[in-house]
Parts: C-alpha cells; sequence; structure tokens
C-alpha cells in the first residue's frame, strides 16, 4: 500500500491538484522536524504529506485502525501509508499518549505533522496554538518549520463528502531553533513563548487573522 500511495495516488493528485509550493529547502530532508499547521480543512493532512518532500507522520484515531473485514483493513492499510499514527483519544491519557506517539516518531529522525490549534478554523481564522507543539520541540530538540495551507478549504468545504479540484498554495518557512530554552520546558510560561512564536510565524505565511482565543468546534 505504502508504495501504492507513493509511486501512483501521490503523483496523480499533485498532476489533478498541481499544489503551488513555496519554500520546500526549509523541510530538512533529514533528521527530526516538526512540521507545525494552520487548519482549515480534512485535505490538509493530505495535502502536507504530499508536498513536504519526505514522510511525514500524523496522529490517527485509533478506531480508524480497527475495522473489520477486507475494507477495514485495507483503509488502516491506506492510513498507515499515508503516516497516520493510531492513538487511543477515548482515555483521561488521551494528551500523553499522543505526545508519547510524537515523541517516539521525532525521537526516531522522523518528520511529524501537527495543527496547533487543535482542530480546524471554521471561521477563516488563526487561533491561539496549544503549547503541545512547544513541549514536543523543547523535548525533542528537532526544529519547527511553520506551514501555511490556503484554499484547502475551498478543496473540501465543510459537509462536503468529496474534494473538488480547486488549486491550493502550501508555504513552508525557515526552522525556528528553541534550543536556547534547554532544560526549561517546565516552565509553562516557556511553553507558551515558544508557540506564540509559532504561531506568529504561521500568521506570517498565511495572512490569516490571528485571533488570541482558543478555537472550539461548536456543539453538533
Amino acid at each position: 500500500m505504502h508504495l501504492l500511495v507513493r509511486w501512483l495516488l501521490a503523483p496523480l493528485a499533485r498532476l489533478v491538484y498541481r499544489p503551488v509550493v513555496h519554500g520546500a529547502d526549509n523541510v530538512p530532508r533529514t533528521g527530526a522536524v516538526i512540521l507545525a499547521a494552520n487548519h482549515r480543512a480534512a485535505v490538509d493532512t493530505a495535502v502536507i504529506a504530499l508536498t513536504a518532500g519526505r514522510p511525514v507522520s500524523f496522529l490517527g484515531k485509533a478506531e480508524y485502525f480497527t475495522g473489520k473485514g477486507l475494507r477495514g483493513r485495507a483503509f488502516a492499510s491506506f492510513l498507515s501509508a499515508l503516516g497516520y499514527v493510531p492513538v487511543d483519544r477515548s482515555n483521561a491519557k488521551a494528551g500523553l499518549d499522543a505526545l508519547f506517539a510524537a515523541r517516539t516518531v521525532l525521537e526516531a529522525g522522523g518528520a511529524f505533522a501537527i495543527y496547533p490549534e487543535g482542530t480546524r478554523s471554521l471561521d477563516g481564522r488563526l487561533h491561539r496554538g496549544h503549547t503541545g507543539v512547544a513541549t514536543l520541540a523543547m523535548g525533542t530538540g528537532a526544529p519547527v518549520v511553520p506551514v501555511a495551507l490556503i484554499g484547502t478549504e475551498r478543496v473540501q468545504p465543510v459537509g462536503a463528502r468529496f474534494p473538488r479540484v480547486r488549486r491550493v498554495v502550501v508555504r513552508f518557512g525557515p526552522p525556528l531553533d528553541f534550543s536556547r530554552y534547554d532544560g526549561l520546558e517546565g516552565s509553562s510560561a516557556i511553553r507558551r513563548a515558544a508557540t506564540d512564536e509559532i504561531m506568529d510565524a504561521i500568521a506570517r505565511l498565511s495572512h490569516q487573522e490571528y485571533v488570541d482565543t482558543y478555537h472550539h468546534r461548536p456543539a453538533a
């Protein structure tokens, strides 16, 4: 399945959607790196995977990997090929489990993508980032590459079942180094400062209006 995604589906998607990519050289070809992106649509993960220039891991709900029958196994295999790492989000330790899974990827020298806002922005604005991204950066020493995804909300608007053919733009910013905070990851103030620096970099790349409040999905 990994070869199918890499050699057939990925080139086909790039041919159809023709993403415009800026700053691809800012993503290190090897070694641990965190890709911190804004989040506009369900297709964002696929867009990052197709344009980063190297395999990227993402967190995925564990139940996505437990489907029964041929269809369930095929879907789980497809998600694994895209770089999803299963995490059980149904228990009180979900946040810790997510951080542990991310650290495992980074400590093995991999690339890990995260959406600091925590959920898709439904109002088009960039919202305050959660400090897990800073915890990962300071705990592993991995640089953070800010990523701006532009136009993905037109590819798959909220409520749309299938993606539409629309041009998207992806901007990778220069890596941010937080080694100056070595040994200070236990400080909530330092984690907040580092996260705000990351969000500011994303805002400058995406040209979104920044709102210093967390974005909470409205109740169904």
